[in-house]
């Protein structure tokens, strides 16, 4: 998959630039990794296993609460870093789930093949540092959104960060990232100048 090590070496790159030689040993430890539409990749209870890079496709990390009530938390598209982040660097049980919404292409490294080249390539840690940093950022923004933000405005502010959305994920899994009732979501596609 050349075309999937390349974008991935574009995004590794863009997060901080990284020497050839620390490349070289990063782009060893990934492999390619398929999923049909709707395949859960984490479930809750388990540890992540893997760091993917989506390569196509869409997905989502989403969590159940004890009345089954279903809070979808983010979505991964080609080209970006999915899994549930947490799980795989705590090594911990995850509490939320990882799915495909459509059927994805990855790469995929394994948690002791990822730690392993962190720890021998100062770079690759700083890099991988970096984007969970970046990570965190977006998340913080995203909370101030879903408790401070109208509806029109928590709808606004996601098109504003990802224009395409509406064309990529089904729109009742916008609508429950956006804690917003299905009905008012298809409201706001309507009202809304896009």
């Amino acid at each position: 998959m050349p075309e999937a090590t390349a974008a991935l070496k574009l995004l590794v790159n863009a997060i901080y630039p990284i020497a050839e030689e620390d490349w070289a040993a990063f782009s060893l430890i990934w492999q390619p990794f398929r999923a049909k539409r709707k395949e859960a990749l984490t479930v809750a209870g388990e540890k992540e296993k893997y760091l993917y890079f989506v390569a196509e496709g869409v997905q989502r990390v989403y969590y159940f609460d004890d009345q089954n009530r279903e809070a979808t938390l983010v979505f991964s598209y080609a080209p970006s870093f999915g899994g549930v982040l947490d799980s795989l660097l705590q090594q911990q049980p995850s509490r939320y789930y990882f799915e495909t919404l459509t059927p994805s292409v990855f790469l995929r490294a394994t948690f002791p093949d990822l730690q392993q080249v962190m720890q021998t390539r100062p770079a690759i840690e700083t890099m991988v540092r970096v984007g969970i940093t970046h990570s965190l950022a977006g998340l913080l923004e995203r909370l101030v959104e879903l408790q401070c933000y109208s509806s029109e405005e928590k709808f606004k502010k996601l098109l504003q960060r990802s224009p395409h959305i509406l064309q990529l994920v089904p729109h009742k899994y916008l609508a429950n990232y956006l804690g917003i009732e299905a009905t008012n979501f298809s409201k706001l596609i309507n009202k809304v100048k896009l």
